[in-house]
């Protein structure tokens, strides 16, 4: 028997086989079209870019793995949270989706938690534009006609089962990113619908991670060689998805992630939001489970960023750094490039460097940026920690965990081992394929997402601990400051 996990990007899709053990089988990617940004602020993807790569990468697989293809009895599902697709009559998709990362609903934001003074205290989370309701919102004010033709509201990896299955269905841990969900109870809120001007008949059949969703369709199941009655799982959220791919699902587990945008992930046995420190608490993929998140926008996209400016690649800026590298430097850099969620709830937020002087050369910015996106994940730490969650061991994921100097300075500054896994491909797609061997099976989620094993663990240095809490504290400092002084 094999399994497949399908993970939908921004960027494109990849798809990962596994058979019954967890043991990778082979794996394609599909580039999807980029999305576009018509203004300022706006992201925005069309939903048949997500739907092409799907079936360019299944297309590969069924070509390169056929006999495994033909033993599929489960599929997963990851996607991209937050996004909204809107779909009339037929299933007509009425708008391009309006992404995580779009910010131009910040004002219905306000608007939808006058209009209901309990909104964070059903919803168990702030009202952001990242958010799916707020964006409704925006296309009610802006948009009224196509507001009107809404049949379904989907995210985008509801929509791809959809195609899939022809069944309109959503699980727990994306729908919790709706603002549409009662976290708590794990079902729509129709108070909070009647905000956005919807209803549930808006919105798509809720189920659990782990549960079956739907049956692949059968034109599609002899398009990839695949057998009768293949079982789609409820799946999961992207980072839901990840720590099911590297078996954070237990209370107290949890992952740090480098990626472009950064999240401090930790799994709970009960909901505990936290909105006054903008918390992200969700229903985690598992049933009767939760999971808090601190995410911030520009994790290594602020190193990025500094490449593009400096003209140094991200490893040679890093290696800089690490080679200089005797303790906190004089430049401090806010990473809000792109705004920020935890802690501050700022679309309108922006990036700065304070302490610059004639010394200050690549070296010193790059480590500035490395110590500031650090700060901002302690930024996170702290606002987890005062909604009553703490945590042991951390495993390392995305791109900036092959830094060792990133490592020990987030360490160091959340005073918390960080793991690094063995090598191997532990995201989304497996975190999918996981769901999908559940669902198929009956299996027990405890038993099949277990954590891999670790290739080293990166301890606190207790010989910089005070000089980066004198350092943090300026840096906190600094926010107020800067925003006050930009109104």
């Amino acid at each position: 028997m094999s399994y497949l996990g399908i993970d939908i990007g921004t960027s494109g899709v990849k798809a990962l086989l596994m058979d019954r053990a967890g043991r990778a089988l082979g794996e394609a990617t599909a580039k999807a079209v980029e999305p576009v940004r018509p203004h300022p602020g706006w992201s925005e993807q069309n939903p048949a870019d997500w739907w092409d790569a799907v079936t360019r990468a299944l297309d590969s697989l069924s070509k390169s793995h056929t006999a495994d293809m033909a033993a599929v009895r489960g599929i997963g599902l990851s996607g991209h949270m937050h996004g909204a697709t809107l779909l009339g009559a037929n299933d007509e998709v009425l708008r391009p989706c309006i992404l995580w990362n779009d910010g131009r609903s910040a004002a219905e934001c306000a608007e939808m938690e006058a209009a209901l003074p309990r909104l964070r205290e059903i919803a168990g989370n702030i009202a952001m534009p990242g958010f799916t309701a707020p964006k409704i919102a925006w296309v009610r004010k802006n948009e009224p006609q196509i507001h009107a033709k809404i049949s379904k509201v989907l995210l985008p990896k509801a929509y791809v089962r959809l195609l899939l299955t022809g069944n309109y269905v959503e699980e727990m841990s994306d729908a919790a990113g709706t603002l549409w969900l009662d976290v708590a109870k794990r079902d729509w809120s129709d108070q909070l619908l009647a905000v956005t001007g919807l209803t549930r008949a808006h919105m798509p059949e809720l189920v659990e991670g782990t549960a079956p969703s739907g049956t692949l369709k059968p034109d599609l199941a002899r398009r990839w060689g695949m057998g009768r009655d293949v079982v789609i799982a409820g799946g999961a959220g992207d980072n839901a998805a990840a720590a099911c791919g590297i078996g954070a699902i237990q209370p107290g587990e949890g992952f740090v992630s480098l990626g472009t945008s950064g999240v401090l992930f930790v799994s709970n046995e009960a909901f505990r939001p936290n909105t006054a420190g903008a918390v992200h608490a969700f229903c985690h993929a598992i049933p009767d489970t939760w999971h808090q998140m601190g995410v911030i926008l520009s994790a290594t996209d602020s190193l990025n960023w500094l490449s593009h400016v400096t003209g140094r690649s991200q490893p040679e800026l890093s290696g800089l750094a690490e080679a200089g590298f005797n303790g906190p430097g004089e430049e401090i850099f806010l990473p809000y490039l792109s705004g920020e969620r935890t802690p501050h709830n700022n679309a309108g937020a922006r990036g700065s460097f304070v302490g610059l002087s004639h010394l200050s050369d690549t070296a010193r910015l790059a480590q500035a940026v490395m110590e500031g996106v650090t700060f901002a994940f302690r930024d996170c730490q702290r606002v987890l920690g005062e909604a009553g969650t703490s945590f042991g061991q951390l495993l390392a994921v995305g791109g900036g965990s092959k830094s060792p100097l990133w490592l020990k300075l987030i360490a160091t500054n959340l005073d918390t081992p960080i793991a690094l896994p063995e090598d191997g491909d532990f995201g989304g797609a497996l975190g999918a394929a996981r769901l999908g061997l559940c669902a198929a099976e009956g299996a027990d989620p405890a038993e099949v997402m277990t954590m891999p094993g670790i290739r080293r663990v990166i301890e606190p240095d207790p010989a910089l601990r005070d000089a980066y809490t004198q350092q943090y504290q300026r840096y906190r400092a600094l926010y107020p400051a800067i925003e006050e002084a930009r109104k």
